[in-house]
């Protein structure tokens, strides 16, 4: 392999990735990258590795010896120290980022994202080590425009609603509404890791990712997940789209997003790996604010492009509308709109994000047809009687 050279042409020495959470979409997605784009060894941490089984066997990979799999939950295990001591980078993905588990499981929310993540940031500050953590763009919470009468001219200025790691304030709902416990614990984690970078020198770079979608993301409820489970809002969709049932949409689909695809997003994590000097320090956006819809639009763009990749005649009706409290429970509350500001991304690493929405989602649902379609038929398919 020819040797890789950093955005300021310097050459890129081979290093070893302790990256804890690699089993789940994102770590399959930059374990594969890693592995057929550059020369570094990863320690892949999860409980679970079915999403990287296929980097991990047979032996004759042109990898094999490269990604070293290891069975941890980290809220327990006292490997893990030692684990990131042999490696020169901590990536941190481990997280519980369901919005359906943030009001019901608000407990267990805060533990898997600031308890749990605690141990990570120490050993990473105490052994001098490097580390990439995972955050969300849920820390920004409600814009400020959210707040002014409906009928305000200022809701249209992006002074008001586009969201900057620098300057934006994280705004929450009240401590009843459950839904912020994930967006309070991930700032807490942030601010933990900050002050760590202040005090104590550590090396950091937060990402803050906004709705990262792409195949193997989340799970297929009966599937490849807890039947009762309720996935974030694609794989919802796409779960209604193969199993032909109306897409639900939570108080009317109104709220707005923006879409990004896995690839593209990991093109901006390994410029983050490669690149420390220009990254270290840092927090990231990443996502596309080329691609902003209301979840309306995005049920009636996914309901048209699974039609196109299945052949398959789009239901009548293809919607419903449910209320928050019916679908996700009491104390729910949600983000208005999120639209990230690109300029520091841009500045530090030069990345911007190419795939549009509706490539990025027949990219997906092909990807989800052909995985699920048969599996989803069987399940379905009424036993007949002996």
């Amino acid at each position: 392999m020819a040797a890789r050279m950093d955005l300021d042409g310097r050459p890129i020495k081979p290093m070893t990735i302790c990256m804890i959470g690699a089993g789940g979409f994102i770590g399959s997605h930059l374990c594969e990258k890693l592995m057929a784009e550059t020369p570094h060894k990863v320690l892949a941490l999860d409980v679970y590795n079915d999403k990287i089984k296929h980097l991990l066997e047979p032996d004759s990979l042109p990898w094999a010896g490269r990604i070293e799999f290891h069975r941890i939950n980290i809220k327990h295990d006292s490997r893990l120290e030692g684990l990131i001591k042999m490696a020169d980078l901590t990536i941190n993905l481990a997280a519980i980022c369901t919005p359906a588990d943030y009001n019901t499981r608000p407990l267990d929310t805060i533990y898997s994202n600031f308890i749990d993540a605690l141990p990570v940031v120490k050993y990473c500050s105490e052994n001098n080590k490097r580390l990439i953590h995972f955050s969300t763009c849920e820390v920004y919470g409600k814009t400020i425009g959210s707040f002014l009468p409906k009928d305000s001219p200022l809701r249209k200025d992006p002074a008001y609603y586009v969201l900057k790691e620098d300057t934006s304030p994280c705004i929450f709902g009240s401590i009843e509404k459950q839904r912020w416990s994930y967006a309070c614990a991930k700032q807490l984690i942030e601010r933990l890791i900050y002050a760590e970078g202040a005090e104590n020198g550590l090396d950091f770079t937060i990402v803050r990712p906004f709705n990262w979608i792409g195949p193997r993301m989340d799970f297929i409820p009966g599937i490849d997940g807890p039947s009762e489970g309720v996935p974030r809002v694609l794989a919802c969709f796409s779960n209604n789209l193969l199993r032909r049932e109306p897409l639900k949409l939570v108080d009317g689909g109104q709220s707005q997003r923006t879409f990004v695809y896995i690839k593209d997003a990991i093109e901006a994590v390994l410029l983050m790996i490669e690149n420390p000097d220009r990254a270290n320090g840092h927090i990231f956006n990443v996502g596309n604010p080329n691609n902003e819809v209301t979840v309306r639009q995005l049920a009636e763009m996914m309901t048209q492009v699974y039609t196109k990749v299945s052949g398959e005649p789009m239901l009548q009706p293809p919607s419903i509308d449910v209320s928050s409290k019916e679908f996700y429970g009491e104390g729910y509350d949600d983000s208005d709109k999120r639209i990230p500001d690109m300029t520091i991304i841009n500045k530090q690493l030069g990345w911007n994000p190419k795939t549009s929405l509706w490539d990025l989602l027949e990219s997906t649902l092909t990807y989800q047809h052909r995985t699920y379609a048969e599996a989803i038929k069987k399940s379905m398919a009424k036993p007949t009687a002996s």
